[in-house]
């Protein structure tokens, strides 16, 4: 890949990443209730979604599954049932006991985080077809593809990281702003109406966007 070519899908990667969407939404959620270090998981799993969708629109899986109205609408609802889901729990989610710092953030398991962000991003059709759309513009099909790819995918995971960190240790800065169980409540609702948004979102969108 060619320098300016890079340097514009650098460019592009940031436009893309810092564009508030599930997968923001679920980094801002998890550094709320866990805190930066413990929330961060979830941005790994993000991460490894992005990287799955990646992979399947370098195999070319990406255009069958475009063509397909069927596995369109199948990774669409299921996406759309995990962010209500999400929505469900963080509604529910009970005040934490802020009069101790240490016992500020509870314990998150790693492997669940993960796996919330893993099913954030790999669950969106729209990140896929968007992809499907995107990266043959940055891609010379005269030179090897699989050197291409795996630069792209470094890139957009190295950008996407970057920003999941912000939005996560942004939220985490909030936290400690949050003293009231009225307050917690609030932005824990305020983050369960982000996630039905998101939701709603994914729910109009149609194969022949792509």
């Amino acid at each position: 890949m060619e320098l300016q070519t890079w340097l514009a899908f650098f460019a592009a990667c940031w436009v893309i990443s810092l564009s508030p969407g599930a997968g923001a939404i679920a980094s801002m959620s998890s550094g709320l209730q866990y805190g930066f270090w413990r929330g961060y998981w979830n941005a790994l799993g993000l991460q490894i979604g992005l990287a799955v969708q990646i992979a399947i629109v370098g195999a070319g899986v990406g255009a069958i599954l475009t063509a397909s109205a069927t596995a369109f609408h199948a990774i669409k609802w299921f996406g759309v049932a995990y962010l209500v889901y999400l929505a469900i729990k963080q509604w529910r989610a009970e005040p934490m006991d802020m009069s101790d710092d240490a016992a500020v953030r509870p314990i998150g398991k790693p492997l669940a985080l993960i796996f919330r962000g893993f099913l954030v991003n790999i669950s969106n059709p729209k990140a896929l077809v968007f992809m499907l759309a995107v990266l043959p513009q940055f891609i010379n099909p005269h030179a090897p593809l699989l050197i291409q790819y795996l630069v792209i995918g470094v890139t957009m995971v190295c950008v996407d990281l970057i920003v999941m960190a912000g939005y996560t240790g942004l939220a985490s800065k909030v936290l400690r702003l949050l003293r009231t169980p009225q307050q917690q409540k609030r932005m824990n609702r305020t983050f369960a109406g982000l996630f039905i948004g998101a939701a709603a979102f994914m729910a109009t969108l149609r194969k022949a966007a792509a």
